[in-house]
């Protein structure tokens, strides 16, 4: 058998083909690695410390003299029937408001709290209850900007109305509390601050921003007088003493 060896042309035309069919290859793959996404890089999450915080409530109070006093006063009537217990209910409550008038009372400083008419009743012997009347009345609210006065206009309606004038109560109070509050709510932040500094020094910290601040309900307790002054007292001796405003607020700062 006889073996034919390739010419060398032949062998250099095969060895061009390759380098030619391999440059395609490689051509055509380049792109599709270059496309390829690269692994995102393993990074190890800091999480900054949340700032350490305190919370304080502070309380502040400002007090002052009254200039206003409020009376709860009315009348009351009872009859055999409804008609008769409204009617007598209404002379004495117009004998009232005739009163008022007279003190200088404006209108706008009277106004009718409620109205009620109700059955009276009495048990008999059996222990049965048995309507026996009506009690019909009316209460007032009274606004007594000079206080110097209350004890006069009290004695006055208690004069008018006699038996059917009922004094319910009275409290003094400020016309216009915005700035005894404002300075209330001063003093409470003040406190709130000075708290929470004693708290970042006793912690070995220096005290950071405001937070947060929030504020209560601001409380006024008023001073009330005792019912059922006599009708013979022509002035009613009153202790108006102060009026006290108190507010609370509660507030967080950093501690540094």
């Amino acid at each position: 058998m006889t073996i034919r060896r390739p010419s060398a042309a032949r062998t250099a035309r095969l060895l061009a083909a390759t380098a030619v069919l391999g440059g395609l290859l490689v051509g055509t793959a380049a792109p599709a690695l270059a496309t390829a996404p690269a692994r995102p890089a393993l990074r190890a999450a800091v999480e900054e410390p949340a700032p350490a915080t305190v919370t304080v409530t502070g309380q502040g109070r400002a007090s002052s003299a009254p200039d206003l006093a409020i009376l709860s006063v009315g009348v009351e009537a009872t009859r055999k029937t409804a008609k008769e217990a409204m009617a007598a209910q209404s002379t004495a409550a117009k004998a009232l408001l005739e009163v008022l008038h007279r003190q200088e009372i404006a209108d706008r400083d009277i106004r009718t709290d409620s109205l009620s008419l109700s059955p009276a009743y009495t048990q008999n012997a059996a222990g049965e209850n048995k309507v026996t009347g009506y009690q019909a009345g009316q209460s007032f609210s009274v606004k007594v900007r000079d206080i110097d006065r209350t004890g006069q206009v009290i004695g006055a309606v208690n004069e008018a109305t006699g038996d059917s004038g009922r004094i319910n109560g009275v409290v003094f109070d400020v016309a216009d509390p915005s700035a005894l509050r404002a300075k209330a709510r001063e003093a409470a932040y003040q406190d709130a601050y000075d708290k929470a500094a004693q708290h970042a020094r006793l912690s070995g910290h220096r005290l950071g921003r405001l937070v947060s601040l929030s504020e209560g309900e601001s409380v006024r307790p008023g001073i009330g007088a005792a019912p059922g002054m006599p009708a013979d007292e022509p002035t009613v001796p009153l202790a108006p003493g102060e009026i006290e405003e108190q507010v609370t607020v509660s507030a967080v700062f950093e501690l540094l």
